[in-house]
């Protein structure tokens, strides 16, 4: 099976992750914010693991709910830093490692606003859009490798916990995290070769 690397900036939370699954998973407190970090992180993970395989980028926040002519720029700094500089230091971090698989994948969670912004999430559809021209750069650096890269859409996100407290709850605008889990496990899979640079759309009813 699979040997998982699980990156954040505080370990707690990673390693009770790790003691509620099966599988041989290495925890680390890194700073995706600090390029030097990452790629110590990096060389740490190919130091006790070997070869790397495969890459996803789960970071994520918002911020957003004003008039664009009211927007506080501020959004845009804190929206850079998580969604797009993260994915700037981690993938300068370990592209050459995933070229040098030769099956190597990358898969980032985007959004809908990226490709549909509305006056009132232009900071963070903004820089999703950033982080997915970003990631298709990099699908054009792998072409031809036999390395991937590629975005998952997703909208809001409903888990089984949501369903479990509000059963009543229309959740059909929703994407199931299950379905996120899916498509990252399939998009990392040798079924999946044939894909780079492409967007698997997950989001419900719109």
């Amino acid at each position: 099976g699979a040997r998982l690397a699980l990156g954040g900036r505080h370990k707690g939370p990673l390693d009770e992750l790790a003691t509620s699954v099966e599988g041989e998973i290495d925890t680390a407190e890194v700073d995706l914010l600090d390029a030097g970090s990452t790629r110590a992180w990096a060389e740490g993970i190919a130091e006790r693991l070997g070869q790397v395989d495969g890459l996803v980028h789960l970071v994520g926040g918002w911020r957003g709910g004003s008039p664009i002519e009211e927007a506080p720029l501020e959004d845009w700094d804190v929206l850079e830093d998580l969604l797009i500089r993260t994915l700037q230091n981690s993938t300068q971090a370990f592209a050459s490692r995933l070229m040098a698989s030769g099956h190597g994948r990358f898969v980032v969670v985007s959004a809908g606003q990226a490709q549909a912004p509305t006056h009132m999430n232009a900071a963070y559809a903004a820089a999703k859009a950033a982080a997915e021209t970003w990631t298709l750069a990099l699908a054009d650096r792998f072409r031809g490798t036999g390395t991937t890269a590629n975005i998952v859409v997703v909208g809001a996100i409903v888990t089984p916990a949501m369903r479990a407290e509000s059963p009543d709850k229309d959740f059909s605008t929703f994407t199931p995290a299950e379905a996120i889990a899916g498509a990252i496990a399939y998009l990392c899979s040798d079924e999946a070769a044939p894909m780079n640079g492409k967007r698997i759309d997950l989001r419900g009813a719109v």
